[in-house]
């Protein structure tokens, strides 16, 4: 199961599909999201699930570019569903990480899709000069912005996002992330459709990548600390794909 770049898109497909997942990256590390997020988007697939994986490249339109990642999608979609690769008719799901997050609630909301629901991890929604490194440098009297700007976008969430199935994942130390604002957004438009999951690690935890340990012919005391330093490693990483597996398949039915 080997990762095939189609039309602008990323794409991993599991024997038998059970849904479709829209993977979008944080900014700055969305340009090659099969490798900086391989471990969760392969643990994904092993699932069940078709990832297909959009890049983009950060600019200060995240309109355009919700936009742009949105069409590369649907028309990879479309030729995998020509060439048979991908069933018809199976569930779509949004999962966004940072910005990534973001780009997925401003196309629920900005234009027409069809999603069963939407995974928002570490929602950002900060100023430009809060957000992009180093801009705290820049003179005081630069300015810019993104667009739309932070107050903008959640207006636009609470007045037309569509999508009212809704997982919101927030990390304990997480300096980055605005998920309880956007949780109470949601759940105004939403009641009892938008579930909060608080976990431990950072905001750099969905980027984790799964360190392993090829123990020698007869276990050592080494072998026994590098599996406990792998499975602690791994830790946070475990727990954020077990709550996206159980939100996407609460039933735990097989494949």
């Amino acid at each position: 199961m080997d990762w095939q770049e189609i039309s602008g898109n990323w794409v991993c497909i599991p024997p038998r599909p059970r849904g479709i997942l829209h993977f979008l990256g944080g900014a700055f590390l969305a340009a090659a999201p099969q490798v900086t997020y391989r471990s969760l988007l392969d643990d994904l697939r092993d699932r069940g699930y078709a990832i297909v994986a959009t890049p983009f490249l950060n600019t200060f339109d995240h309109i355009e570019i919700a936009r742009d990642v949105l069409e590369r999608f649907e028309w990879c979609v479309e030729q995998l569903q020509i060439s048979r690769q991908l069933p018809r008719n199976l569930p779509i799901y949004g999962l966004g990480h940072s910005m990534g997050s973001k780009l997925h609630l401003l196309a629920g909301s900005l234009f027409k899709l069809e999603r069963s629901g939407n995974i928002l991890i570490a929602y950002n929604n900060f100023p430009a000069r809060r957000s992009i490194p180093f801009a705290e440098n820049l003179p005081a009297d630069f300015q810019f912005e993104f667009s739309p700007t932070p107050a903008e976008t959640n207006k636009i969430i609470s007045r037309t996002y569509s999508v009212p199935r809704n997982l919101l994942v927030k990390f304990k130390t997480d300096n980055l992330d605005q998920t309880a604002s956007l949780h109470s957004l949601l759940q105004q438009r939403f009641p009892d459709m938008v579930s909060l999951k608080i976990l431990p690690g950072n905001h750099l935890t969905p980027l984790s990548q799964n360190v392993k340990w090829q123990a020698g012919k007869e276990f050592t005391p080494l072998d026994a600390v590098a599996q406990w330093v792998r499975q602690e490693i791994n830790r946070e990483p475990n727990l954020l794909k077990q709550e996206i597996v159980r939100w996407l398949n609460p039933l735990n039915l097989k494949p």
